[in-house]
């Protein structure tokens, strides 16, 4: 069975601002092998806290729209963090030891155009089982090479407890989801690689980050318990992949500067309404009325 990877950045390394050569090829490894990897400890305890008290107090707001933006069901939230200050962190949008590895995989010129998050919220109901994005190209033999990994950072503990992900270790490299099919994978193909490698769900502390293949087959998990579960996303991008903007406030230009990653961004002087931003995905609303 395959376990994930989970990397403890030391001291000194966070001192230094990069990983050890060995924990850097460990984590790079991990991610061609099994699509996914964990780095302990590269989220300050400030952020997290301002982040997650940000997101527990808009929460709400999200779930009372009309037109809420539930994925898959009413369990999981897709909910935006706000994009502008004081609750912009170095350490999330541009963390240099995520930065390092997903150059590493990806190539230079590595660019993020995503920025949103999920939270679980207590429910017993899971998401279907399904890849982010497949394959660029159906009818593949071989997988190729990455071309987008997800930057996930929880604001909270997680655990199988409060619905950290169910993770398919080395599905990034099935061709039987490619972007021209349905993203939810077929009960046959999970039976598949249930033989091969069975579903895991981790858990890692708040200050952690998983950095996975977009094609790593995941589901949202019901989250048990009375606390919510947000966790912020980022997709950080090959340089030849064409991808769209993100939204930040005019004046925030140079908080985005970094030597190895490029932060795809319009810079506008209007409000950004990052409430009624996300879009429900697979839920229908009308079967609620």
């Amino acid at each position: 069975m395959a376990t994930l990877v989970s990397i403890p950045v030391s001291n000194e390394e966070l001192a230094a601002g990069k990983l050890t050569p060995a924990h850097l090829a460990e984590a790079v490894a991990a991610v061609h092998r099994d699509g996914a990897v964990v780095l302990e400890n590269v989220v300050s305890a400030n952020t997290i806290e301002v982040l997650r008290e940000k997101m527990f107090a808009d929460l709400q707001a999200f779930i009372d729209r009309p037109d809420a933006p539930f994925n898959f069901n009413t369990g999981n939230v897709q909910q935006d963090p706000p994009p502008f200050p004081p609750y912009l962190f170095k350490d999330v949008l541009t963390n240099d030891f995520a930065v390092e590895v997903t150059q590493a995989v990806l190539g230079r010129g590595v660019k993020n155009a995503y920025y949103s998050g999920n939270t679980a919220v207590k429910s017993e109901q899971r998401q279907p089982t399904h890849a982010d994005t497949g394959q660029l190209w159906s009818g593949l033999e071989v997988a190729p090479p990455a071309h987008s990994l997800v930057v996930n950072v929880p604001l909270v503990d997680v655990s199988p407890e409060n619905g950290s992900t169910e993770l398919w270790l080395g599905t990034h490299k099935d061709c039987s989801v490619s972007v021209h099919d349905n993203i939810k994978v077929t009960p046959e193909a999970l039976e598949k690689w249930r033989a091969i490698s069975p579903p895991i769900q981790p858990t890692s502390k708040a200050g952690s980050i998983l950095i996975r293949d977009i094609r790593l087959w995941h589901a949202g998990m019901p989250n048990h318990t009375d606390t919510p579960r947000p966790m912020i996303a980022m997709i950080h991008h090959a340089g030849w992949l064409s991808v769209g903007k993100l939204k930040f406030p005019k004046g925030t230009e140079e908080f985005f500067q970094h030597p190895h990653l490029h932060t795809s961004a319009e810079f506008v002087d209007t409000e950004i309404d990052y409430i009624n931003a996300p879009s429900a995905y697979d839920f229908d609303h009308a079967k609620m009325k």
